[in-house]
């Protein structure tokens, strides 16, 4: 903005005139200067804030805090299944009672970053701060700009997660951050190229890749030297990318690569669902060629790990009739024919009675979920079902499992049936399923070791502290007992 100075005294002499006039001009130099700077800062603080809202899409931030069925962007409420249990994401929106509003700068990165809220309680890793923790200075700046002025404040308190005991004391965590939490920014490595390092930051920071495709340990922590060698996603399965040619994404060529991550799909080898189809949908759709490319780049040269395949999965299967014309008609007794007649009833229609898909639905064979040495992502597909939106393109399953709406609800026995008739016609037939099998995975997947032991840890803290007291009552007790020297 500029100013505008009106002198008290017109001048109208020759003197008047000949200091008016100087010092005229230097004002409007100055309120051009003035002016020229307003500008320049309005369009520093707009690039800013341009730049925090295309992180914060980076970084998936919406999907993850945004309740499904038309819950309030960044208002919370979305539930992540872990095998602690259900934990429910926070509002991040700038609203002062609900949500961040009264969080400066650096208390909005120290909750991004160490996992801190700024009343000192502890978030759980659901929230991949263990990633976000490498975000750069300047780019946690831009966030921060994004977050406060733009995103609508909303009045909002979703549901609180409630984890069994010992996973409630959430002052644990601070024990855990110390092993498993690297502080250290990210810092570009000088041997590789400038695409590399930037899909580097891009893969392990914002779009935290390893939170989903990295095993855990013992403690629920990444493994170490075994990064995005593949891990469990609740029911689902988040396979291995590394850049091993049969078990992870050696095999693939960038523009596969490339596709896949812009639009969930790639005919004839892999289509995402569950976790990765909300990354695609809302993440990675939007991000710009260049940033997709370096990804791919950085992906394609992660050390390969192998995880024991002998054909990559996406080699499996064929197009088959066999099936149709020995068990139409049969009555269903036994597990193939009961798995042809589901087939035929649900799938059919859609997959086509060869598995060979159409322009709208995939090919069962030559596809990464019937191929895979588990068979997490296609009991998964069939239970809950998949829709993911690229663009103006609508990718729709309806869900069989229990909470279907759209469909008839298969039982668990319906539901390994038909997974073995599509495994054993279209896919890995080395994979076999059991009723006991599909019940596991809709609990959400094989539980770790320190999740089945949490039933336990009630009964030892109880009598860990009866012997301190013991311990301590016993101590007093000598020492009354002690006789008195004078």
């Amino acid at each position: 903005m500029g100013f505008m100075l009106t002198p008290p005294v017109k001048p109208n002499t020759s003197f008047g005139r000949a200091f008016f006039a100087p010092v005229s001009a230097s004002l409007l130099c100055f309120s051009a200067l003035v002016a020229t700077a307003g500008a320049a800062f309005a369009e520093d603080a707009s690039d800013l804030v341009a730049r925090g809202r295309y992180l914060a899409t980076a970084a998936d931030c919406a999907a993850r805090h945004t309740a499904p069925h038309g819950g309030e962007p960044f208002a919370g409420g979305y539930g992540i299944d872990t095998p602690l249990g259900k934990i429910f994401s926070t509002n991040i929106t700038p609203s002062r009672t609900d949500g961040i509003g009264s969080y400066s700068e650096e208390d909005f990165a120290r909750a991004v970053r160490e996992g801190v809220a700024k009343d000192g309680s502890h978030l759980y890793p659901a929230m991949p701060y263990t990633a976000y923790a490498k975000i750069t200075d300047d780019d946690m700046k831009a966030l921060y700009a994004y977050f406060m002025p733009e995103v609508k404040p909303v009045k909002h308190k979703p549901q609180q997660t409630e984890l069994p005991f010992p996973f409630s004391i959430r002052a644990s965590m601070a024990m855990w951050n110390l092993p498993f939490l690297d502080k250290d920014r990210f810092g570009p490595n000088p041997a590789k190229s400038a695409e590399w390092n930037r899909g580097d930051y891009l893969s392990e920071a914002l779009e935290h890749c390893s939170t989903c495709h990295t095993p855990r340990n013992l403690f629920m922590a990444e493994a170490g030297g075994q990064s995005l060698a593949g891990g469990p996603v609740g029911s689902w399965y988040a396979p291995n990318i590394t850049s091993n040619a049969v078990s992870g994404i050696g095999g693939w060529s960038d523009g596969e690569l490339t596709r896949y991550l812009k639009t969930g799909h790639v005919a004839g080898k892999a289509q995402a669902a569950g976790p990765m189809a909300e990354a695609v949908e809302d993440s990675l759709q939007y991000l710009p060629d260049e940033d997709i490319k370096a990804i791919v780049t950085y992906l394609k040269d992660v050390p390969a790990i192998s995880s024991g395949d002998i054909h990559p999965r996406s080699d499996f299967g064929k197009p088959s009739t066999e099936a149709e014309a020995s068990l139409r008609g049969l009555p269903g007794q036994s597990e193939n024919q009961n798995g042809f007649h589901v087939f035929s009833g649900s799938c059919a229609a859609c997959h086509q009675l060869e598995g060979q898909g159409n322009d709208h639905y995939p090919s069962l064979f030559h596809n990464t979920a019937a191929g895979g040495d588990r068979p997490d992502n296609l009991v998964s597909t069939i239970l809950y079902g998949l829709h993911r939106t690229v663009g103006d393109h609508v990718a729709f399953m309806p869900a069989f499992g229990p909470d279907a709406s759209y469909a008839d609800r298969l039982s668990d026995r319906d539901i390994a049936d038909v997974s073995n008739y599509v495994l054993t016609h279209y896919g890995n037939p080395s994979v076999k399923l059991t009723e006991a099998d599909v019940a596991r995975i809709r609990d959400g997947g094989e539980k770790p070791l320190i999740v089945r032991l949490a039933p336990f840890a009630a009964p030892v803290a109880i009598v860990f502290a009866l012997a301190v007291v013991a311990l301590l009552s016993w101590l007093v007790s000598r020492r009354r007992e002690r006789p008195v020297l004078g």
